[in-house]
């Protein structure tokens, strides 16, 4: 036979369920408002503003020219602006290859830039205007002669300068440093031939399709003439030396360029 519970024997058990959900409701509703209030606070607080902005990578241009491209200021919200919409503005100037912003907690911004290396310069007017290695020109020219990349002197024709800027950008950095000027030797049979002066004192000759595949061997090459007279680096065709009293004498001595592979090949494995 079933037990049958009173009615008034359940209404304490029930009124406590319900004092129970009535709390649970109430604590919630209490939660609820004290964040919105909170976020409220936070808002019309100084600790919502950007406090402090910082930039690196900045070679090119001032720091300040990146803040003020990218909109950004101190005190204003750091809830008002998207990352993604910053870097756009960033990558408008053609010497930045990359831009990103990221937002320092609590009251930081960082924008971290990355611009195209400078791997030559442009002479033209008195003025020497630096060359990126993406084939853009950057128009903030200098009057001062450049010592920190080679100088394009009598280079001329937004192609021929592209193909140029390309080959230096694939020079190892240590061949690149010793390139004092680029001068233009082109004539009828070949209009890419190009005249370099080494800091070395060197000078050497090449085609511009070629330059970088076979000027990246010119430590090895210059190692296997170093007890001779300072003279002409003929890479044009094949790898030949002409000492400068003897240039225009037909006298040549052939550099042995299997050698200089391999000194090539054995760097890039030490590297390795």
């Amino acid at each position: 036979m079933e037990k049958v519970i009173d009615i008034e024997d359940r209404i304490p058990t029930l009124k406590k369920r319900r004092k129970k959900r009535t709390n649970r409701k109430f604590i919630v509703l209490i939660l609820l408002f004290f964040i919105v209030l909170a976020v409220l606070l936070y808002f019309q607080s100084p600790y919502s503003k950007i406090n402090k902005i910082t930039v690196n990578g900045a070679r090119l241009v001032e720091e300040q020219y990146y803040l003020k491209s990218s909109t950004l200021a101190t005190g204003k919200s750091m809830w008002g602006f998207k990352e993604e919409e910053v870097e756009k503005l960033l990558l408008k100037d053609k010497w930045v290859k990359e831009a990103h912003v990221k937002r320092n907690w609590p009251q930081g911004v960082a924008i971290e830039i990355k611009e195209w290396k400078k791997v030559a310069y442009l002479a033209g007017d008195g003025t020497y205007y630096p060359l990126l290695e993406n084939g853009k020109r950057f128009d903030q020219a200098g009057d001062e002669i450049p010592i920190d990349a080679p100088v394009f002197i009598g280079i001329s024709g937004e192609k021929t300068i592209k193909k140029l800027v390309k080959q230096l950008a694939q020079l190892n950095p240590e061949v690149l440093t010793l390139i004092s000027q680029v001068n233009t030797n082109s004539n009828n049979s070949n209009p890419n031939a190009v005249k370099l002066y080494m800091n070395d004192g060197y000078e050497v000759r090449a085609v511009i399709q070629t330059l970088a595949e076979k000027l990246n061997h010119y430590p090895s090459l210059v190692a296997q003439i170093s007890n001779l007279e300072k003279g002409v680096i003929d890479l044009e065709v094949g790898s030949y030396y002409r000492p400068f009293n003897n240039e225009y004498n037909q006298a040549a001595i052939d550099i042995d360029t299997d050698a200089a592979d391999q000194e090539v090949e054995k760097d890039e494995q030490e590297k390795e």
